[in-house]
């Protein structure tokens, strides 16, 4: 396990991609088609790199403050369930926001592989139980 770590590489490049945003928007309660989020990127996507940086991140709430978002649009809804107010907070707030989602995005993920993990170690322990109990019904039915 752990070697495939890399893909989760939120806090290491600062960016937010594909796989991230899903994460993020999943988390704030409002899962996005895979269209959705490639369009979601492209929308202020400057640079064509398919990923969002900071500048663009923040653009995102530019554009929602301005007013320049569809309201059905996955931008729009994270912009409204985000919570930031770039105009209040500025960038700062922003931008620590970013670095927060990065990283919970990173540490959540490392922590649902975890939790996955543990509940199938569960499953199996609970499974061999059952098993067992089964195996040794049978074995007092015999002495009856």
């Amino acid at each position: 396990m752990g070697q495939d770590a890399p893909r989760y590489d939120a806090g290491r490049d600062g960016f937010i991609d594909l796989m991230e945003l899903k994460l993020m928007m999943e988390k704030l309660g409002a899962p996005q088609t895979h269209l959705g989020l490639k369009n979601m990127i492209k929308e202020v996507d400057e640079d064509f790199d398919s990923k969002l940086s900071f500048r663009e991140f923040l653009l995102i709430f530019r554009k929602a403050a301005a007013g320049e978002l569809q309201e059905d649009s996955g931008l729009h809804v994270l912009a409204r369930l985000s919570e930031i107010d770039v105009s209040t907070e500025g960038v700062k707030g922003a931008k620590s926001f970013f670095e927060a989602k990065v990283q919970a995005i990173n540490v959540s993920s490392r922590f649902e592989e975890e939790i996955k993990a543990e509940q199938e170690e569960r499953k199996k322990q609970a499974e061999e139980m059952k098993q067992r109990k089964a195996a040794f019904k049978e074995l007092q039915s015999t002495f009856k």
